[in-house]
């Protein structure tokens, strides 16, 4: 598979690119961006994916997160791609922020016009993961996952659906019972149809309360004053129930005072990345 390199730069003693590709997945070219770190010039490192939230693209987190410093220091390579197929030419996908383009919720959409581009659970856990590997000096089998809102809520899905896939898995602000909630109702009805059981497959709540692979670390850290907490968009306390039940371990971090921006993420971007450095150099 050919990757075009769009852009580059020197950042932390390594860096920072953006590359695109056409995907047999999703039938259109994606962009994404990857973090080399100094030690992937001489070593295979471990990758950590980073799946960003509604709106995003893969421009966002490689901007704002400041996650290079320590990706740097811990050798591992960070991958963000975008967050949805681009310019597929359905009709409704630029109507809303939190539907279509930009908003593709980490599902293999099953209902038209959106089940042949809108697979971004099988490019994030399949494809992609694939053509990383087979371009760049990673070890293939060490990986991990990690994502906001949105993005938070994909990599809790594709944690807990591919048990021994990933060797941790963190999320900030993630929307962790979508059945439950406006976003995810939109989206899954849209992507999914109006079976709800068909929904459950990708609900990390849901998903947890079944789950039965290896011991799976979690990290979620949440802003006490992100206005979709309170709006009972995001759910956490849900997901802790049920993990608390299956004793899944989860450490669940209530910042005071933050909100669910960028701000957020770039101030415990480190704890995380230090959490998965220690699955991934294990």
């Amino acid at each position: 598979m050919a990757l075009t390199q769009v852009s580059s730069n020197k950042c932390a003693g390594g860096f920072q690119k953006v590359f695109e590709h056409d995907s047999t997945e999703l039938k259109c070219k994606m962009k994404f961006a990857i973090y080399l770190p100094p030690k992937a010039e001489t070593d295979k490192c471990p990758v950590l994916y980073w799946l960003s939230g509604l709106t995003c693209t893969e421009q966002n987190f490689i901007t704002k997160a400041g996650s290079q410093l320590a990706a740097a220091e811990h050798g591992i390579i960070v991958v963000a791609p975008d967050t949805s197929p681009r310019g597929c030419n359905i009709e409704g996908e630029d109507e809303s922020w939190d539907f279509g383009t930009g908003a593709g919720f980490y599902v293999n959409a099953t209902q038209d016009p959106w089940k042949t581009n809108y697979r971004m659970y099988s490019y994030v856990t399949e494809e992609l993961p694939k053509l990383i590997n087979a371009n760049f000096s990673t070890d293939p089998d060490r990986m991990s996952i990690s994502g906001h809102s949105m993005g938070g809520h994909g990599a809790l899905i594709c944690a807990l659906k591919n048990p021994g896939k990933y060797k941790a898995v963190s999320a900030f602000a993630p929307i962790c019972n979508p059945v439950q909630c406006p976003w995810g109702q939109k989206a899954f009805t849209g992507y999914l149809g109006a079976d709800r059981s068909a929904w459950e497959a990708y609900d990390a709540t849901v998903l947890a309360a079944s789950y039965s692979g290896p011991q799976l670390d979690i990290l979620i850290d949440q802003g006490r004053d992100d206005q979709f907490l309170s709006a009972s968009q995001l759910l956490p306390d849900n997901l802790i129930a049920v993990c608390s039940e299956k004793k899944i371990p989860v450490v669940f971090r209530l910042q005071p005072g933050y909100d669910h921006s960028y701000f957020f993420i770039y101030s415990f971007i480190n704890d995380h990345i230090k959490h998965h450095a220690k699955y991934l150099n294990a």
